[in-house]
């Protein structure tokens, strides 16, 4: 790497950081190699507590606002925007310790080389720097996904995240309050603005892998459709019921698995498809099934072709309706158009990587991520690192420690830039 960084690399620097990652890892390890902290859980509010205390003894004050999203602020110029940068601390069940925990920690770090550097340098950047946690990123908790940064953005009610359930019936809103996060007020507002946002994540795919490419510049998302289906059918004895009599939920449930990943097969990578937590009433081994709630996710990078595969799913369960002598119901939980990434922020970010002399290619994120939301108000750089063989949302998850570091060295001067007004608008 060349010297052109505001903060060159040092081996102290990334003994820190993968000691640090070492330690957020040991939250809510699983025996596997994983973890385990979903949002509003006891792991994830110890996850939030290290944060603080490791915020708070680097001068940045600490503050949730009233979704349970934790922020980290530093101000340099009183009065003007803030360059923010983050990702989530929360998994998913018996997940990987990389996911969204990377992103947290690799904003902290950079923040705090910046804040070092500009004070040692008796300088003072035009915008203030904060660092996040979103709350609730995964989804597997509460639903839908991103929902901290949906409502910092304005694209769900306040209200609606917090009055949403777990499976227990518990409310978002009551979980965070169970772990001393359910803020009062807004950090965020009047006169403390947001100017522009950053996130490094791990890819959680494949292409930059396979390539030996160092960092990945997303320019842009896949958008996807997202639902919350019912197979509403009706209870019945699993030996006496005439076969020619059953209403069996579970049976329509299965062909609608089986439609969903047929979808996925005609249109080939363009299209991904999953089914996911199936719950089945009444889940008694000598009941034929009444009702079965499960979600439902369709993605591609094609707004076109999703709505397409969209229909021909529809058509596909008033079959299923017919064949099983149920009712399908579906809702959207959570949907978006795939959208392009600002160029100003894949510019400023291909250059950073050009000057650090770190190897980059373009990539379009197919997994939804906070930047999702934030690059609809303020300036976003997205930036991806390595992930073998592209395993995440699982224990064997893994990103290589060079790569952990590069990641972090890019963020810190990608922030560096924007500190200086590279994306000020």
């Amino acid at each position: 790497m060349t010297t052109t960084a505001a903060v060159p690399r040092s081996p102290e620097a990334d003994a820190r950081l993968l000691a640090d990652f070492v330690a957020l890892s040991a939250i809510g390890a699983t025996p596997a190699g994983g973890v385990e902290r979903q949002a509003a859980t006891p792991e994830d509010a110890e996850m939030r507590a290290w944060l603080t205390a490791w915020l708070t003894e680097r001068g940045f004050t600490v503050a949730g606002d009233r979704v349970g999203n934790l922020f980290g602020l530093y101000e340099f110029t009183p009065g003007a925007p803030y360059v923010l940068a983050g990702s989530h601390l929360d998994s998913q069940p018996r997940g990987g310790r990389f996911d969204g925990a990377y992103g947290v920690l690799a904003a902290a770090h950079a923040a705090d080389r910046l804040v070092t550097h500009h004070r040692e340098a008796g300088t003072t950047p035009p915008f203030n720097l904060a660092v996040v946690d979103w709350f609730n990123e995964e989804g597997s908790r509460f639903t839908p996904s991103m929902m901290g940064s949906a409502v910092f953005t304005g694209a769900m009610p306040l209200e609606k995240a917090l009055a949403t359930t777990d499976t227990a019936g518990i409310t978002a809103a009551d979980a965070l309050a169970r772990i001393g996060a359910l803020g009062s007020s807004d950090v965020f507002g009047g006169a403390r603005t947001v100017g522009s946002y950053a996130e490094i994540h791990i890819e959680q795919g494949r292409e930059l892998d396979k390539s030996g490419t160092t960092l990945g510049l997303v320019d842009a998302t896949w958008a996807a459709n997202k639902y919350e289906i019912a197979v509403l059918g009706s209870q019945g004895h699993t030996g006496a019921t005439a076969m020619a009599d059953r209403r069996d939920a579970l049976y329509g449930a299965a062909l609608a698995v089986v439609a969903v990943r047929e979808l996925a097969e005609r249109f080939g990578e363009e299209l991904h498809t999953s089914c996911g937590q199936l719950t089945v009433y009444p889940n008694s081994p000598v009941v034929v099934a009444r009702e079965v709630h499960m979600h439902l996710d369709l993605r591609s990078p094609s707004d076109a072709l999703l709505a397409e595969a969209d229909d021909l799913l529809r058509r596909r369960f008033a079959e299923i309706e017919l064949k099983a002598a149920v009712e399908i119901e579906r809702r959207f939980a959570h949907t978006w158009k795939g959208h392009l990434y600002q160029e100003a922020g894949v510019a400023l970010a291909r250059a950073v990587a050009a000057d650090l002399g770190v190897s980059s290619m373009l990539v379009k994120t197919r997994a939804g991520h906070d930047s999702t939301n934030m690059k609809d108000i303020v300036p976003t750089v997205m930036l991806f690192i390595p992930s073998v063989e592209g395993i995440s949302h699982a224990e064997a998850e893994f990103t290589a420690d060079e790569d952990l570091c590069t990641g972090v060295d890019v963020l810190t001067e990608t922030l560096a830039r924007m500190l200086d007004g590279a994306l000020a608008e």
